[in-house]
């Protein structure tokens, strides 16, 4: 019999990236412990952007889930089907607390990014946030960017102030239909702050509903065809390297935790802590 009429395999052979999934405790313990290099920096400030409805706030949430070891929910998520604006409007912080204290570092959430100019977050809103000129509070606005008028504005931001990396979330199972000029908003974005050495990590979600043979086994994870494709197309799109890029599931109908997904949440948010504190080191010797 020939082969034509069979289906393709999936899976890869072997894991094309080495993942350990028995590191879930020992990377809670190395976040835990995280200190930071610079003396003036008490914690470090994270940006984090993306699509409409790509799981920004369900991926701050599935980090807070996995220190706590219960399902949380403290970031306000959009449950509504086929919602087509971001849900989030204000600038704010989230913090994660573990073992009775604060960890030192801060997401700061913004509006979902969205293809057209004169909707969802405008570019000069991510950059100004990027470098520490916008305050807690600022309520996006569509049609403007925030300016150096607004009392909102911080015109001479400390250290403290600015965000050391710049998380995409990207929707893996709709990466390949992202809209061209979104690209063109996240390469503008990306040059702008490339240009002052701030790193940039893409957390790649859903990865759960773009590849049946993860939604059965999240620890096919690296062997899956669909997954590296879609990483991939992620690097090409928006000009980051593989190594820049962590494909995860967020918790969004589950009532427990489970090892699996918290390993990928907590390698993903070391990379994003480490790349920030190394900015941090950059500054130093500057």
């Amino acid at each position: 019999m020939g082969s034509s009429g069979s289906k393709p395999i999936p899976e890869l052979d072997k894991p094309w990236r080495e993942f350990d999934f028995g590191q879930k405790e020992a990377l809670k313990e190395k976040l835990e412990n995280f200190s930071l290099s610079h003396p003036d920096v008490k914690e470090i400030k994270i940006l984090v952007a993306g699509q409409v409805g790509a799981g920004k706030s369900s991926f701050m949430n599935s980090i807070d889930s996995a220190f706590k070891g219960r399902i949380s929910s403290r970031a306000l998520v959009d449950t509504t089907t086929g919602g087509s604006h971001s849900f989030t409007q204000n600038f704010k912080g989230f913090t994660i607390n573990s073992g009775g204290k604060s960890l030192p570092f801060v997401f700061k959430d913004i509006m979902g990014l969205e293809p057209e100019v004169l909707v969802g977050a405008q570019t000069d809103d991510i950059i100004n946030a990027v470098f520490g000129h916008v305050k807690d509070g600022y309520k996006f606005n569509e049609k403007e960017a925030l300016t150096h008028k607004d009392e909102l504005y911080t015109s001479d931001p400390t250290l403290s102030d600015q965000a050391f990396c710049l998380v995409y979330v990207i929707d893996a199972d709709k990466v390949q239909f992202t809209d061209a000029k979104l690209i063109d908003k996240l390469k503008i974005i990306r040059q702008r702050i490339s240009d002052k050495g701030i790193p940039q990590v893409i957390v790649m979600t859903k990865v759960d509903e773009a590849c049946p043979l993860v939604n059965e086994d999240l620890r096919k994870i690296y062997t899956s065809k669909i997954i590296k494709k879609r990483m991939e197309m992620c690097s090409a799109k928006i000009g980051l390297p593989l190594s820049n890029i962590f494909p995860v599931k967020n918790y969004h109908d589950e009532i427990n935790t489970e090892d699996d997904v918290d390993v990928l949440i907590l390698k993903a948010l070391e990379q994003i802590v480490q790349s920030a504190n190394d900015r941090l080191v950059d500054i130093q010797s500057d």
